[in-house]
């Protein structure tokens, strides 16, 4: 099985600030981790070539600092990576970099697409989805369980908000990952000591062909014009109050703040 993970590299978000007079998040000196879902999607190709036998490439869109993040996947245990990086990439909104991806991955071989639920940094969960649909490829997303795979189907649990549901999927076919499916393995020793004699493969919009209408900003029908976050009060009150006490309380506060009308 051929099996190609999406991933991102995005920063870690407990150490994130805004800018308040452009409010966009500085990044500079920030920290950066492997996207969680994307990583139990690494986890997951990795536990079905073992089982199955195959091949696990990643590929990842990004800056030509995320190549570093692509070495420590080789120390996991991944056989290629790939970087898509390019200036005329800058400013892709989930379509563009959908259609980027796409092309890149219709490149490879592959039989299952894997990717993260969606990336802590932006939180849309759309690309997983839209790449298969560039693709023309069945999608299983939120995927909790990988349960089995024979006779060219895989066998997943698919997460609700309150309950499950089993379902099948011939391949080839895309599935989008939790972060809690599985627990990440550590880098193995014997990988580290070989990742910088890896190679990353560099993909460009030379290779790619691309039109500039499509990708960055040109081709990305959603712009971003501001980033803020709430401003947290740290000073609060505790009452030891009745539940009926409690209840005429918050009314009252509500009624206070609603000018009466609550």
């Amino acid at each position: 099985m051929n099996i190609i993970v999406l991933v991102k590299q995005v920063p870690d978000t407990t150490e994130m600030n805004i800018d308040k007079e452009t409010g966009t998040l500085i990044r500079k000196g920030v920290p950066t981790i492997v996207n969680p879902d994307d990583l139990a999607g690494v986890e997951a190709a990795l536990n079905l070539k073992e089982s199955h036998g195959g091949k696990v490439t990643v590929l990842s869109m990004g800056p030509p600092q995320t190549a570093s993040m692509l070495k420590e996947l080789y120390a996991r245990g991944v056989d290629e990576c790939f970087l898509i990086s390019d200036r005329a990439f800058a400013g892709s909104d989930t379509w563009a970099t959908s259609k980027i991806l796409s092309t890149a991955i219709n490149m490879l071989d592959y039989d299952l697409v894997i990717a993260g639920r969606q990336a802590i940094d932006g939180d849309t969960a759309q690309v997983g989805p839209q790449v298969a649909e560039f693709l023309n490829i069945p999608q299983i997303s939120y995927i909790e369980s990988i349960d089995d795979y024979k006779d060219n189907t895989l066998f997943v649990s698919k997460a609700y908000e309150t309950y499950s549901v089993k379902m099948k999927c011939k391949l080839p076919c895309l599935i989008t990952t939790l972060s809690g499916l599985n627990t990440p393995r550590y880098m193995h020793a014997k990988h580290i000591f070989n990742m910088d004699a890896k190679e990353i493969s560099m993909l460009t919009n030379e290779d790619l062909k691309l039109e500039k209408s499509v990708i960055g900003l040109k081709g990305s029908p959603t712009k971003v014009f501001k980033t803020s976050v709430k401003d947290v009060q740290k000073d609060t009150v505790k009452l030891r109050l009745s539940p009926e006490e409690a209840a005429q309380k918050i009314l009252d506060t509500l009624q206070k703040e609603d000018g009466g009308q609550a």
